[in-house]
């Protein structure tokens, strides 16, 4: 049954007056196919949200420890089984040279996850981190997604906020959003054996934000799940963002099939990644900064994201293991990036995970008053 016009209008500009979407307000957005609208209404909220002249980006790393998992993710690529003669731990010396790589390059973070080691104890993850603040105490490092910590509580036997702290003390600065993919159980067990569900996933968050840490949230769509059930992992985010307020960006990206034990699956286009960035915005209307998935996209679609609702090119990713082994494989230098920014009409900035900037401005000429957008097939 499709919705009249004239409902979605009066929803949209219910999102861009600030007014709060409810559940199922937000599937009737979801369900419509008028992606210009929805872009449109997206991007008010984004020039309400940061009105300022920039949009921004990052230099970091995507450092992957391990490939060893004790989970089964029929999504996942990368990983091996524990016994797997492919699997690898890589060894400090390997971690500080990536690490000075991108520090000659102008980054200030790296992104370090892994699988779900089975024998690594939490001392070893303390001892890594501790090391790497010694050689490189600027650099953040935004590290260990929810299913990992999680795990560390598992093989440690300690308690979730211990385990935490420890993390933090040892040198922890952000924790990242993986392993989100939809946080709806029917969903997670639908995907994968052996990993956290939706309720540990958001309460690893809880208690880092409690004791004053700051992460960033996630979704992974365009497979098993419904639209509502997208709305529903929305909905589970905005509430706890109420409740902590310690998400300072949210990314979502479609599933990438290729290489996976889901790749009869028809992967989501460039339409569906448009049209769920967009109402992304309108519902998460607590969470400041949402970053464009170009690593899934492409520069094209990465860089008409600015005007469905991001603010932010996400990062260069010097390196990235996850998705490439999906068979994705995008590469930006920090030229294309900041072209994408300003070929859009805003002046580019590097900024830190805290969404600080670190760069100086430079001059622009200004907006260009009519972006060409290229046209999407749904």
């Amino acid at each position: 049954m499709s919705t009249s016009s004239s409902v979605i209008s009066s929803l949209l500009e219910k999102a861009v007056a600030g007014d709060r979407l409810t559940p199922a307000e937000g599937l009737t957005l979801l369900q419509s196919h008028d992606l210009a609208a929805l872009g449109a209404a997206a991007n008010a909220v984004t020039n309400r949200l940061h009105p300022e002249p920039f949009r921004t980006y990052n230099i970091d790393r995507n450092i992957n420890y391990t490939n060893a998992c004790t989970a089964v993710c029929d999504f996942c690529a990368f990983y091996r089984p524990p016994a797997h003669p492919e699997v690898y731990v890589l060894p400090i010396e390997v971690l500080l040279k990536k690490i000075e790589e991108t520090v000659a390059l102008g980054g200030d973070q790296i992104l370090l996850q892994g699988g779900l080691h089975p024998k690594l104890p939490l001392e070893w993850y303390e001892e890594t981190l501790r090391t790497m603040k010694q050689h490189f105490p600027q650099v953040n490092i935004h590290g260990f997604s929810p299913p990992e910590i999680y795990h560390f509580t598992k093989i440690s036997k300690l308690p979730l906020q211990t385990v935490l702290e420890r993390l933090r003390d040892a040198g922890l600065g952000s924790l990242p959003g993986g392993g989100g993919e939809i946080l709806v159980d029917r969903v997670r067990k639908s995907i994968t054996r052996g990993k956290v569900l939706s309720d540990d996933w958001l309460n690893v968050m809880r208690v880092w934000h409690q004791i004053g840490g700051k992460s960033s949230a996630t979704m992974m769509f365009g497979h098993v799940e419904t639209l509502a059930e997208r709305i529903e992992h929305l909905e589970r985010l905005r509430q706890l963002q109420d409740e902590t307020g310690g998400f300072t960006a949210y990314i979502c990206w479609t599933f990438q099939p290729e290489n996976t034990d889901m790749a009869h699956l028809p992967p989501a286009g460039a339409f569906e990644y448009l049209k769920t960035q967009a109402v992304s915005r309108l519902y998460l209307d607590n969470i400041p900064n949402i970053q464009s998935s170009w690593v899934t996209q492409g520069e094209k679609v990465g860089q008409l994201a600015l005007l469905f609702g991001a603010n932010d090119m996400g990062s260069l990713m010097i390196e990235e293991n996850v998705v490439s082994q999906a068979g994705t494989v995008h590469h930006l230098t920090v030229e294309t990036i900041r072209r994408c920014i300003e070929n859009v009409g805003y002046i580019p900035r590097q900024r830190n995970v805290f969404y600080e900037y670190i760069d100086q401005p430079q001059e622009f000429a200004g907006r260009p008053t009519a972006p060409v957008l290229p046209i999407l097939q749904s």
